[in-house]
């Protein structure tokens, strides 16, 4: 039997970037390295130069500069200078790190630095970004996750290439790791060949770093009791993976079955087992951009939502959204600043503002969270007398309680309670639409429309009042 080759860092590199090109489609390709200029990065640049050279590739080097080490800058005129000498066109971004308190100084460094190469491959129209992840790097991930309790999707560790809008900030753009067959060993051995001169960065042997601590203290000691434990990892990686696909593929039939106008139908959520509900509705918050829920909250969503007595409208509160109940269905709202003058009850006890109308087709009011509009009635359609419209003190507010609207004139005057629920409008929206009085006279009320007492079928210039909330 002939002895199967075991194939080259060049020539896994070469198959992998080839398959990542090749989905880019029409146009002269070209593609870029994010270059940090430590020993993984420099070698993801030399095989990237021999490939781009080889196969007509256009290609461009992005560095980030943090600012937190003392040698920053020293990084930077390093990979300037790498980059000069292979003639590769270079572009580096300064960056400032924000809310380092809040989620910690080595998760903002990296939510700056990938928006910034998202944004430079934006501004060179590239569409394929090459990181230097490697075969360690899997490992360190899948244990790190395995160590934060992670699930499926987390144990699946990096894939060799996807799209991450919201980290990029770039909807078009894909990451590709083809060093993610290679161990950091090879990598050394690759630079070592090749003279290859890279930085070190101090902040990678600082312990206090989760990925560092394991990297210097646990690897080593795996690595002696298990020999090729890495290429192991990656296999049960490559398990998790086939698994999370197999679990969004059952979340996708799901969400179908259960959504209905973008909200969830709580009668049949009930009709699945509670692992699919819990998968379905992490699938949910996954397709609103959402950061995923934690096993405990998710359980304690459900169990408040769910088993709420009829008619109730409870709310469970995310980092990013509020999670409501209304009508038997369940709501994903967004969490919106509280407007000047509002409560939390359902009915505003503070002073309106007044104003007169003289002419304009709109009017802020920032205080109440919108615009309102002055439309021109349509032929035929009721509206509001310019010239009576001009010599009203006007008023609006929130709703204080009482309220009361006439639709039209073969329609009885209701209470804007009873005009919420039959549009079915839900409490929380019903707190920020303000009304719009004349005296003691309501003339429109946001959500529902106009009261027909003051409208006017005839006439050269009559008005319509509309609300549109920003």
């Amino acid at each position: 039997m002939k002895k199967q080759q075991i194939p080259t860092l060049s020539s896994t590199f070469e198959q992998a970037v080839t398959a990542a090109l090749a989905q880019q489609g029409q146009g002269a390709p070209r593609m870029a390295v994010a270059l940090s200029g430590g020993l993984d990065s420099s070698a993801l640049l030399h095989l990237a130069h021999a490939y781009a050279q080889a196969h007509g590739v256009a290609l461009y080097a992005f560095h980030v500069h943090h600012g937190l080490s003392a040698n920053a800058d020293a990084w930077l005129a390093h990979c300037e200078q790498a980059c000069a000498a292979l003639g590769v066109t270079f572009e580096a971004r300064r960056v400032q790190l924000a809310n380092q308190q809040k989620s910690g100084t080595e998760a903002a460094a990296r939510k700056v630095r990938y928006a910034a190469l998202g944004a430079l491959c934006a501004a060179h129209e590239i569409k394929l970004l090459l990181t230097a992840h490697h075969l360690d790097d899997q490992a360190e991930t899948v244990l790190l996750q395995l160590l934060r309790g992670s699930g499926p999707a987390g144990l699946s560790g990096m894939d060799a290439a996807n799209a991450a809008p919201e980290l990029l900030a770039n909807p078009g753009l894909v990451m590709a790791r083809p060093l993610l067959p290679a161990s950091r060993k090879q990598l050394a051995a690759y630079v070592a060949e090749h003279n290859i001169a890279y930085i070190n960065d101090e902040s990678n042997d600082d312990p206090r770093f989760a990925r560092n601590a394991l990297r210097h203290k646990v690897m080593p000691a795996l690595d002696e009791a298990f020999p090729g434990y890495q290429e192991r990892f990656a296999r049960s990686a490559q398990h998790a993976q086939s698994a999370q696909r197999l679990l969004t593929e059952l979340a996708q039939q799901d969400l179908a079955l259960c959504l209905v106008d973008d909200c969830i139908d709580i009668a049949k959520l009930r009709m699945l087992s509670l692992d699919r509900g819990y998968n379905m509705l992490r699938h949910w918050f996954g397709t609103r951009q959402l950061r995923m829920p934690s096993a405990a909250w998710l359980a304690e969503m459900v169990a408040q939502l769910l088993e709420a007595r009829d008619g109730a409208q409870p709310l469970v509160t995310h980092p990013d959204c509020h999670v409501r109940r209304h009508r038997d269905r369940l709501h994903i709202t967004p969490k919106l600043a509280d407007l000047e003058g509002t409560r939390e009850d359902e009915f505003d006890k503070t002073p309106g503002t007044t104003f007169h109308w003289n002419g304009e087709t709109e009017l802020a009011f920032p205080a109440y969270g919108g615009v309102l509009h002055f439309d021109p009635a349509g032929e035929g359609e009721g509206g509001l007398a310019a010239d009576w419209l001009r010599g009203q003190p006007l008023l609006i507010e929130f709703r204080k309680g009482g309220e009361r609207l006439k639709p039209a004139h073969n329609r009885p005057t209701r209470g804007l309670k009873y005009h919420y629920q039959a549009l079915d409008i839900p409490a929380w929206e019903r707190s920020r639409l303000p009304v719009v009085s004349a005296g003691k006279q309501v003339l429109f009320a946001a959500g529902v429309g106009m009261d027909c007492n003051h409208l006017v079928d005839e006439g050269a210039s009559r008005w319509r009042l509309r609300w549109q909330a920003v």
